[in-house]
């Protein structure tokens, strides 16, 4: 299947029988990355490094991103410059190589891609998997500047204003999640949040609705009738998205800023974790 030409941005998004096609193309580097650390070794897009979201991507002793000096050795010791695109895949729809792309974008890289349909799409195929872990010649990224904190990701206090506000709040997570039902997804354990609930006047759009059941993205005409017709959203509208720790949200942020075009969406990657624990954060449930 083809990429829908309507979306907004359709050359960030590339299928699975292309990237079988530039498998060895020069300044195009694979990076795949799992909510599960252990697919990677299990096995991988030939020419694919692993970029672990805990590991490569957090900060070890404070809740927060690498620094840019840091980022710029992950880069550096994976063979990536600037002018390197990056098609990022993974598992979960793509929940996780989503949040790698918006990482990368924090940091100002530009060229990015993600491979649509993931690394499920891919073995449903048939398509080959290797356990060689490729070695880059290490490069010289040089380092960011800033990260871009400002303009795509939201903290507690900027999500507390878009809820006193009345500005739009988009809540990524399951239904029960959000009524606060429950704290966490089914199947998954109890992360230690203590209330239940959502962020007083945040909407229920649960990230798996832009999906397809091969999990590529769905067309532009039904994310337009998901985001736009029924939510009623408009592209130019300052919006936030938030989940459990801004994983299933960078999905949706994806979605909206690439495939539909809004210009202001930012990530809030504290999320309910946060929010859920906060000492004096309001909260809202729903039957």
């Amino acid at each position: 299947m083809s990429i829908d030409s309507h979306y907004a941005h359709p050359e960030v998004l590339v299928t699975t029988s292309w990237v079988s096609d530039h498998l060895k193309d020069e300044n195009l580097l694979l990076i795949e990355s799992n909510e599960d650390i252990l697919l990677y070794e299990m096995g991988h897009l030939p020419g694919a490094v692993h970029i672990d979201w805990r590991r490569d991507l957090q900060d070890q002793t404070v809740r927060d991103y690498i620094q840019p000096s840091d980022f710029a050795s992950l880069c550096s010791r994976n063979g990536i410059t600037p002018d390197t695109t990056c098609v990022f895949y993974g598992d979960k729809s793509n929940w996780w190589s989503c949040y790698a792309l918006w990482v990368f974008r924090l940091f100002g890289h530009e060229k990015v891609m993600i491979m649509d349909g993931g690394r499920d799409k891919w073995i449903a195929e048939g398509r080959p998997l290797t356990r060689e872990v490729p070695h880059p010649a290490p490069s010289r990224y040089p380092v960011p500047s800033m990260r871009r904190d400002a303009e795509i990701r939201a903290f507690y206090e900027d999500a507390l204003a878009q809820s006193r506000s009345s500005r739009t709040l988009i809540d990524v997570r399951s239904p029960d999640e959000f009524k606060g039902l429950v704290t966490h997804m089914p199947e998954y354990p109890q992360e230690g949040v203590l209330r239940g609930g959502h962020i007083p006047g945040a909407h229920s759009i649960p990230w798996k609705q832009a999906v397809n059941k091969d999990s590529t993205f769905k067309s532009e005409a039904d994310l337009r009738k998901i985001y736009l017709e029924d939510l009623g959203l408009d592209p130019n509208d300052d919006i936030i998205a938030y989940c459990r720790i801004g994983e299933r949200s960078s999905h949706t942020w994806f979605v909206l800023n690439y495939l539909l075009g809004f210009k202001n969406v930012r990530n809030y990657d504290g999320s309910w974790t946060e929010w859920g624990n906060r000492v004096g954060a309001p909260i809202e449930k729903s039957s």
